[in-house]
């Protein structure tokens, strides 16, 4: 039997709070006229394993040095205007490590939560605890600092471009609740059901060049650095120990796949399991591959519509202008799918920044310090061709298996 799916469109915002209405009602106008298609699935079982945390020994050290949690940040009267959920989940603590020392912090991902807000089923999407809250209208409200927020440009920006907003959540405006301020953006989980989920940082560097301007050596990055790699430091850091935030943040992104391939996978869930977060050391090909083939489950039809879906999204950064004129620092790939259904999109404009105007980048070549490269279409470059591979090796184990 054929299993027919439809690609998710944009909710409707009904909210009508802020002199932003106008942006809101357009962007779901904008969305209406979106296509819808179908996609065939197979029936082949899915194949859940544990993933190895292989390489991750790093990573414990680092965890270990900063087990502090901050403090949860208040939402004004957003959640008393949301039904009370369901969901039994337990709350999980939030903790920074050496791994997310540029501010904000990197991602912290799919952390169930139990907050009477949440609609039952929802998984933290990025940020802090409590920097994304959900509604019961398939819309999420992220906290900004204000309106003039990087995060707010980018996705004004965005949306006035109809390829480029297809391949990003759908924008929905501003709104103010209690004096503060939010974005409201589409949940990408809507319509899911117990989804697998992988989140993939995108990027060779990962930190704005704004963070590591200050040359001050800093003994506490250095005592980070050897509790990491003791071999680490140079003879010359050895004798001053202490290194440059700089330094520091390159050693960091060296643990990873980043800086090598231009991504590295923050975190996944896989059908029925809790999600798995500490997967930034797996770097080598091989892990690579491995930890796509049990998230993909040997699912062809996943397989074969989510590169499609990745190649679409490769050509239109080429030919966005909004990509063409901004650094993209710290974005990420957000991948889900179900029995039913597959999405990906780009998330996460934090760090967005326009160029001057004498500066333009083509987000592949090597970063140096002021030219503004990142590394963000090699490292979906890098990532297409890993997915490619574990397709090719699909079809290959398929046609042995008829032999």
């Amino acid at each position: 039997m054929t299993m027919t799916s439809t690609v998710l469109q944009r909710p409707t915002a009904t909210a009508t709070t802020t002199t932003v209405e106008k942006q809101a009602a357009k962007a779901t106008a904008t969305t209406a006229r979106r296509s819808r298609s179908t996609m065939a699935w197979s029936h082949e079982k899915l194949r859940f394993s544990c993933i190895d945390n292989i390489g991750l020994k790093q990573l414990w050290k680092l965890i270990a040095l900063d087990t502090a949690t901050p403090p949860a940040e208040k939402s004004g009267n957003v959640e008393h205007q949301q039904p009370k959920a369901t969901s039994n989940c337990n709350n999980n603590t939030n903790t920074e490590n050496a791994l997310e020392l540029s501010a904000p912090a990197t991602p912290l991902l799919l952390e169930q939560q139990q907050t009477q807000s949440k609609p039952h089923g929802w998984m933290q999407l990025s940020g802090h605890p409590e920097s994304i809250v959900p509604t019961s209208s398939g819309i999420v409200r992220k906290r900004i600092a204000g309106i003039e927020d990087s995060e707010v440009l980018a996705y004004q920006q965005i949306s006035q471009e109809p390829k480029t907003s297809q391949i990003v959540p759908a924008y929905f405006g501003l709104r103010e609740l209690q004096g503060q301020h939010y974005i409201e953006l589409q949940d990408l989980l809507a319509g899911f059901k117990d989804p697998c989920v992988m989140d993939i940082k995108l990027g060779s560097r990962t930190f704005l060049e704004s963070e590591v301007s200050n040359q001050t050596l800093r003994p506490d990055l250095y005592q980070k650095m050897i509790a990491v790699d003791a071999s680490a430091p140079t003879p010359a850091e050895h004798e001053a120990q202490a290194v440059t935030k700089l330094r520091y943040m390159l050693f960091r992104e060296s643990l990873s796949s980043s800086h090598t391939k231009g991504f590295r996978i923050e975190a996944l869930r896989l059908r029925g399991r809790a999600p798995l977060k500490d997967l930034k050391t797996c770097r080598s090909s091989e892990q690579i591959s491995q930890t796509i083939e049990q998230f993909l489950a040997a699912r062809r039809s996943v397989q074969k519509e989510l590169l499609k879906r990745l190649k679409h999204m490769r050509l239109v950064i080429e030919q966005s202008a909004f990509f063409n004129r901004h650094e993209i620092i710290g974005s990420s790939l957000f991948i889900v799918y179900d029995d039913h259904r597959m999405g990906a999109w780009l998330i996460d404009f934090a760090k967005s920044r326009q160029l001057p105007p004498h500066l333009c980048v083509n987000h592949r070549s090597p970063w140096q310090p002021g030219n503004r490269e990142e590394g963000l279409l090699h490292g979906m470059d890098e990532l297409i061709h890993a997915f490619e591979e574990v397709y090719a090796r699909s079809s290959s184990h398929r046609s042995c298996l008829k032999i």
